[in-house]
């Protein structure tokens, strides 16, 4: 096993990483492994990166390669998947001296997070209409992601077992497999009731059984067919947007936060390791503060 297969298990089996994360962890330090055997042979020995000898230079000349055709976004990402595995390697004592510390991510754009207005959102959660298997689906869905703020991933993941509707809570595996308690709105448990009255009428296939939400063929339904869906409602409501499924969470969070929610508590409910991660949401609060003001205040 290479070091970047040792990583990748270690990844896998001791910091219980994301399948997600895990693939864009071996997509990076891949391309970066093929880059080095084919402009820096100097560094490789029978077919292996010699990461304890490797030097400064090769690793910018790689980023610099991904620097125009990246966006400043996937080019952070390639220097934090570096930084983590040189830091593995540091720690099993496999390298003396850590050349990826010395890599500058480049700045970010700072944007806030796109979302419904309240209205827009109520408006949405109605549209699916009737009372066949789809359109019951569809409502359960919107209003869980409105109501309890999960990402696609979690909701497409999310068993039968983990739902509570007698007690209004959901158990989520998120990010890390860290298990978190959302609760699940009244409108959203009414909707899950309906939904999961009407889910026998599909014919499961073997190894979905415990799947909250199908597809019409048996399986766990894709996260593109639910953004196909949540696009084409956005359409017949006129919404001048591309909307999301993370545009929902977003909306969850910001309607908590315009309605005074505390931010650790926003943080929970999202499942955020870092509060600097949810106080993004703090800048819509404040602007709409500053909206109610300029349009309030005499003296504005």
């Amino acid at each position: 096993m290479n070091r970047v297969e040792e990583f990748l298990n270690y990844l896998r089996t001791e910091k219980n990483c994301s399948a997600h994360t895990l693939k864009n962890y071996a997509v990076d330090l891949r391309e970066l492994t093929d880059f080095l055997k084919e402009g820096h042979p100097e560094w490789v020995k029978e077919g292996e990166v010699q990461w304890e000898r490797l030097p400064l230079l090769p690793l910018r000349a790689y980023l610099a390669r991904a620097h125009g055709r990246l966006k400043a976004s996937s080019l952070g990402r390639r220097i934090a998947s570096l930084r983590s595995f040189y830091k593995f390697l540091a720690k099993r004592g496999l390298i003396q001296r850590n050349v990826a510390l010395e890599l500058s991510a480049p700045k970010l754009p700072k944007t806030l997070p796109k979302f419904l207005d309240v209205d827009e959102a109520f408006r949405l959660m109605e549209l699916p209409q009737g009372e066949g298997f789809e359109a019951r689906r569809d409502r359960a869905i919107l209003e869980l992601f409105y109501s309890s703020g999960l990402r696609i991933g979690e909701l497409t993941a999310l068993k039968t077992a983990a739902l509570d509707l007698k007690e209004g809570m959901v158990r989520v595996q998120g990010k890390g497999r860290k298990e978190r308690l959302v609760p699940v709105g009244q409108k959203a448990r009414a909707a899950l009731a309906a939904y999961l009255e009407v889910r026998p009428q599909i014919r499961v296939q073997s190894g979905f059984e415990d799947f909250v939400f199908l597809g019409k063929q048996g399986k766990a339904i894709h996260p593109r067919v639910i953004a196909k869906r949540l696009q084409d409602y956005a359409v017949q409501l006129g919404l001048p947007k591309k909307v999301t499924p993370h545009m929902l969470r977003h909306s969850f969070a910001t309607h908590l936060m315009n309605n005074g929610a505390d931010l650790r508590g926003i943080q929970e409910l999202l499942g955020h390791s870092s509060l600097s991660t949810t106080q993004k949401y703090t800048h819509i609060s404040l602007d709409k503060l500053m909206d109610v003001y300029d349009k309030s205040h005499p003296k504005a």
